[in-house]
């Protein structure tokens, strides 16, 4: 069995698996060397980017060895995704420009592949398909990360009643404004749990509920579209992936949203409710 992670930063349960049992493990044994050797987390997500630049290489060599190797490296670069959180956890380094940071290498890795594949298919169509898929990325990762970090502050029972101070970084705040719209339906969910005279079972009983959208919603995670775009290049057609990304995955980011909200309605109504969805104590 996995141990969850010492800072307490991800909930097991609605982890993808292979971050559970491989990424973040492998991400986890390379922390004490990184900060042994005093590396920043902003580094470690340049570095990331760069592995990721060479898979978007690799996949368009032809063959199956560099498709594979393409895999490898794609991997390699989820493994520096999740050290670079840790590594900023662990040196209090945490930054809203850092998550900014992250987020774009994130993005660019994707960027970078999607631009080598519609490079080497080199079809109008092809282009118009990638670029589809990326804007159809681009909005289900940052409304998936949005979820992703309420869903873990409220199990802690902390509430954000009032939306953040903006950056003053213009592209900060655009990213924070993409991953936190779909969070504002949920104020009235916030304001529940910050009156809850007891908000540590409200956000532990929350969770309990929470788990399956969110478990669902975990299909939009990086480690499903590098799996998605090495099956689809093994089998020489990777045109399936940007379908994948424009339907399946929109599918499942709409309805994971559309559930989640339906379980943060439940708690936020009334004690009085006539279902008996609130339990009392918490009014």
């Amino acid at each position: 069995m996995t141990t969850p992670p010492p800072d307490g930063s991800r909930d097991r349960r609605i982890e993808d698996p292979s971050n559970r049992w491989f990424i973040h493990p492998t991400a986890r044994s390379l922390l004490p060397l990184a900060l042994r050797f005093g590396v920043p987390a902003n580094a470690v997500s340049v570095v990331g980017l760069l592995i990721g630049a060479a898979a978007a290489w690799a996949y368009v060599q032809g063959g199956t060895a560099m498709v594979l190797i393409a895999l490898l490296l794609s991997i390699g670069w989820l493994i520096a995704d999740g050290l670079d959180g840790m590594i900023a956890r662990a040196t209090g380094t945490a930054s809203a420009l850092g998550r900014f940071l992250d987020g774009v290498c994130d993005h660019g890795v994707f960027v970078l592949i999607y631009l080598a594949l519609a490079t080497a298919i080199g079809t109008p169509g092809g282009w118009a398909l990638a670029i589809a898929a990326g804007v159809a990325h681009g909005v289900q990762s940052s409304l998936y990360e949005g979820e992703r970090a309420r869903f873990h502050r409220r199990l802690k029972g902390v509430a954000q009643v009032d939306a953040p101070a903006p950056s003053a970084n213009p592209l900060v705040r655009w990213y924070d404004a993409l991953a936190g719209s779909i969070g504002r339906l949920g104020r009235p969910f916030e304001i529940a749990l910050a009156t809850s005279p007891q908000a540590e079972r409200f956000g532990a009983d929350y969770a309990t509920q929470a788990v399956p959208p969110m478990r669902l919603l975990s299909l939009l995670t990086a480690n499903v579209r590098v799996l998605a775009i090495f099956l689809a290049c093994i089998a020489g057609r990777p045109t399936l992936f940007w379908w994948f990304e424009i339907v399946p995955l929109t599918i499942i980011a709409a309805v994971g949203l559309v559930w989640h909200r339906r379980v943060e309605h439940r708690f936020a109504a009334p004690a009085t409710s006539s279902k008996g969805d609130r339990p009392s104590f918490y009014a």
